[in-house]
């Protein structure tokens, strides 16, 4: 178990802010005590709404999938003492039937080279600031494929062996590394999607308590926590499940 860190005072980075589970994140910052949070979006205006809210709420204009607005945001955000990874993008397109690759490049590019590329741009930020903690939003489907949701699942599991590679290599800066797994989120990614799912603010507030916990990996939700607890169990009943 890694350090721990308090939220109460702390700096803080979200990316994809501008709704669903990442204005969620700022809302549970900013009652957490967060000094300051940094909403990033690819379209600040979006964050006009959040940032009128609030005196510590800074919109940012950022887009993970560019080295160029990632390497401008490590520079102009040097305070940062945590950082939420939690844009993300999912097509739902067919694997084999999709007429190109378009879709699972997109996937790659925001779930998997986006974390790469704000990981390496502020990990020395966090590391001059005294370690802090980074915090990757997955998805259960990093642990388990949803054929259906196939190169989003695939991008989410090259998210979390990239997560735990990220923990190994900041553990001796001080920095605690925090992968989130929840299940279905009630956010506009899976609105048509049929199933029970949780509240953004649930995976917000675990999050949270994970960060002041040290505990570096989160299940929010009981369905989450219950396909860990069946992975470790069957993990072979588990593919056949979600290949249905």
């Amino acid at each position: 178990m890694a350090t721990n860190m308090q939220i109460e005072g702390s700096v803080a980075l979200v990316t994809g802010a501008n709704r669903g589970i990442g204005a969620a994140y700022v809302q549970a910052l900013l009652a957490a005590g967060a000094a300051k949070v940094y909403a990033a979006a690819r379209n600040p205006q979006a964050l006009a709404e959040l940032a009128a809210q609030d005196a510590r709420v800074v919109p940012v204009a950022l887009d993970v999938a560019s080295d160029e607005s990632v390497q401008a945001a490590a520079q102009a955000l040097g305070d940062v003492t945590l950082l939420i990874n939690n844009a993300g993008v999912g097509h739902n397109a067919d694997i084999l039937a999709a007429a190109d690759l378009s879709a699972a490049r997109s996937e790659l590019e925001v779930n998997y080279f986006g974390v790469l590329r704000m990981a390496r741009a502020f990990a020395p930020t966090l590391a001059k600031n005294g370690g802090g903690a980074l915090v990757n939003v997955l998805s259960i489907l990093s642990l388990v494929a949803a054929p259906g949701m196939a190169s989003y699942s695939a991008s989410k599991a090259a998210a979390f062996s990239l997560t735990q590679s990220i923990r190994a290599k900041l553990r001796a800066q001080g920095t605690l590394v925090v992968g989130v797994m929840p299940g279905f989120v009630d956010t506009d990614m899976i609105r048509s999607i049929q199933a029970a799912k949780i509240a953004p603010a649930d995976v917000a507030e675990a999050t949270l308590q994970a960060i002041r916990s040290g505990e570096e990996d989160v299940f929010p939700g009981e369905q989450a926590a219950g396909v860990a607890q069946w992975l470790r169990q069957d993990p072979k009943a588990v593919e056949r499940s979600f290949a249905g």
